[in-house]
């Protein structure tokens, strides 16, 4: 709702967690609106495997409705990177994800 007051379009399946203050009240469209700066949208990207540190030569996939809504909420959306193996994480902004990426290859993918 906080970006949808704001005229902003987020895609359901575009963010996989909310973070914001726990004390928020979610029924208060009054607080949202002032706690909006202080709400992330968070999709999460995971594997399980053995990788080199910092993620190196790993490919992770986004789709196009996750690009364009970190695109939308600039830092109000990040990615959480999580190696399940070995603990590790990123907490990066889509600023960040392309300042780190070593090769960007679009593809597009459909579902009957």
């Amino acid at each position: 709702m906080a970006f949808a007051m704001r005229g902003v379009v987020v895609y359901g399946q575009a963010f996989d967690l909310v973070h914001c203050d726990p004390s928020l009240d979610l029924n208060d469209d009054a607080a949202i609106k002032r706690a909006y700066k202080d709400i992330r949208l968070y999709e999460v990207k995971s594997t399980n495997r053995a990788l080199k540190p910092g993620f190196a030569d790993y490919f992770f996939s986004f789709s196009t409705a996750e690009l364009l809504v970190a695109q939308s909420l600039g830092e109000n959306f990040r990615f959480a990177f999580v190696n399940i193996g070995n603990c590790e994480f990123m907490d990066l902004s889509l600023r960040d994800v392309f300042g780190r990426a070593r090769a960007i290859y679009p593809s597009w993918s459909i579902k009957f």
